[in-house]
């Protein structure tokens, strides 16, 4: 299992409260640029529409040598998410009761298959991610201080 993509973004600007795996629907170029690491899921989020889930904003790249088989390739198209219709109804209940978000984490491989892992999460208010902060640089002067 070796990880393509993973959005840094997400565990800053959100809490996460569980996460999930899924399949992608990719076309072969797509799969074949996704395994070369062409993939970025910054800013990319995924959405509930007519009963299914669809990732939306995540760039995934021209495979260069299918470019003559790619001339109107977007990069940046909604792609389906594969998952089982009870869980799709558990997302839609936490989606609309809580008001939680549900945010793409990594993307890798699990055999010859390429997953997406997402999360149900809320986001941070802005003092939150302060308080990250602030940790985080308490966490590295201890880890400085411990190897001196």
């Amino acid at each position: 299992m070796s990880t393509l993509a993973v959005n840094k973004k997400a565990k800053f600007d959100y809490e996460i409260l569980d996460t999930h795996e899924a399949g992608l629907v990719l076309t072969g170029p797509e799969v074949k640029s996704v395994k070369a690491g062409q993939v970025q899921l910054k800013g990319a989020f995924l959405h509930i529409k007519n009963g299914e889930l669809w990732l939306k904003n995540a760039f995934i790249a021209k495979y260069k040598p299918a470019a003559s088989y790619q001339e109107d390739y977007d990069a940046q198209r909604d792609r389906k998410v594969l998952v089982h219709k009870r869980e799709l109804k558990r997302l839609i209940g936490k989606k609309q009761a809580e008001g939680l978000t549900i945010v793409p984490l990594s993307i890798y491989t699990k055999g010859n298959l390429i997953k997406l892992q997402f999360a149900v999460a809320r986001g941070k208010k802005k003092y939150e991610k302060r308080e990250t902060i602030k940790k985080r640089d308490v966490d590295r002067q201890l880890r400085a201080r411990m190897k001196e």
